[in-house]
């Protein structure tokens, strides 16, 4: 039984950047969507611009 402890504590070492990239991604796409609104924001047409 700690054998199985050990492999499965090992096996959680080594499984890469897989939640840090996910984390990355997600922030990075509100990023996005944020920057895309600000910016497109400007563009829309109020009857303002005399």
């Amino acid at each position: 039984m700690p054998e199985t402890v050990t492999l499965l504590a090992a096996a959680s070492d080594q499984q890469g950047p897989g939640d840090t990239l996910r984390i990355v991604l997600v922030v990075s796409m509100a990023g996005v969507v944020l920057l895309a609104w600000f910016l497109l924001r400007g563009y829309r047409d109020n009857d303002h611009n005399d």
